[in-house]
This record gives C-alpha cells, structure tokens and sequence, in this order.
C-alpha cells in the first residue's frame, strides 16, 4: 500500500497563476511551478485538465505566477483555490496588474511574480504540465517570507482542492474528538482540538479556508 503522507515531505511553494487579457481572464492556485532551464529561463506549470484556466492558457498562450508570502489572507486561497472561474470572476476583487503578454498579475500578498509565455504543453495524465518561457519578473514586496505548502498545510489548516497535484482524498474517521467538515473545500472543524464545541461557535463564523458559514459544515 502506497503511503501518501511521504508526498507531502515533497517542498512546495503556494503560487497565484493568472492566464488571459483584460476581457477574459482566470487564475487558481497552484503548488506545482518550478524553473526547468536557464538559457533561456523557462518555467514548468502544471495545471489539472478539468481547470477553467487550462483552456484560458492554451487560448491566449500565457501565465503568471505571483509567489505569495506566509500570512496570505485566507480569502485569496478561498476565491482562487475553491471557486471556479465558469460560475463567477474570481478576479474582480483583487489587485491586479497586467504583464508584457496582456495576461493578469494577482498582487494581493505576493512577494514577487513572473510572466511567461507558452512554449510547450505535455500530457501528464490527470494535469497538463505547461512550459513557459520568463518574459517578464518584478518585485512587490522583497521582504516578506514565501509560504510553502507545508506551512499552509500545518498552520493554516489547509487541505489540497481536488483539481491539485497533490489531492489525496482523506479518511474521516480518525481522532476521537467530534469533527464537522466543509462541504465546500474540506477543511475539518475538530472540537478537541480547538477547544470549543461547533454549536458554540458564533453564528457569523466562516471556515478559515474557504470562508464558508457553519451552514455548509456537515458532522463526520
């Protein structure tokens, strides 16, 4: 049997990736950018095939990558990491920018982003693995520390969404403690742990992951 946990030791980074123009834009997040070449810089993006921004990258042949920093506001994880972009546009209330290519910059709590242009595509199974190549790269805010997976894992109580690389679906019948799950992003309420009963909880609580009220928690 496979043990899952061990892909977690993997690092990874937590990245806004934004692809389009001004008229027709998307982004999601992502955990999955690393630099494959230098000469010329190129950068390998992977990107689950079932991802409304998939077809916006092949489209319009672009991405960019904002390296966010660790207090990243939950709602940004919330609108680009659980929502969709066929059912609204996850980019109306954020900070943007717009790159050398026309495609979307996310500036909300980034630290730095870069701009590539699409050279080449692979099919690795479940996602699409995008090469592309640096056309552009600025600073925002150089002395804020990047967030890994890890951290969010660990500290923000993160779980991956579906369409993620790294999704593994997880049992929900271990620890003892009284837990209620959000039916929208996953997250687990476990009443030992945060010391305080769901029912207790305040009527405008929302779930620090995806911002969910206590209507959608279902008890596991």
């Amino acid at each position: 049997m496979k043990d899952y946990e061990i892909l977690f030791k993997i690092t990874y980074g937590l990245y806004a990736v934004c692809s389009g123009n001004r008229e027709e834009g998307n982004g999601f997040i992502s955990n999955t950018v690393f630099q494959v070449s230098s000469k010329p810089a190129k950068f390998a993006l992977g990107c689950s095939k079932e991802n409304y921004t998939a077809g916006i990258i092949e489209k319009h042949g672009n991405f960019t990558v904002s390296i966010l920093q660790q207090d990243t506001d939950s709602a940004l994880f919330a609108t680009l990491g659980y929502k969709s972009g066929k059912d609204l546009d996850k980019l109306k209330e954020l900070k943007l920018a717009y790159g050398k290519t026309g495609a979307p910059v996310v500036l909300n709590d980034a630290i730095v982003y870069i701009e590539c242009k699409v050279t080449d595509k692979f099919d690795v199974g479940s996602h699409w693995l995008f090469i592309g190549e640096l056309v552009d790269a600025k600073t925002v805010n150089e002395s804020a520390t990047p967030i890994t997976y890890d951290f969010y894992r660990k500290e923000k109580k993160g779980k991956a969404p579906k369409n993620a690389p790294t999704f593994v679906e997880e049992s929900e019948d271990e620890g003892a403690g009284v837990r209620y799950k959000c039916a929208a992003c996953g997250y687990i309420y476990d009443e030992e742990k945060e010391g305080v009963k769901f029912d207790d909880l305040p009527d405008d609580w929302a779930c620090p992951l995806c911002g969910s009220g206590k209507e959608l928690f279902i008890k596991i």
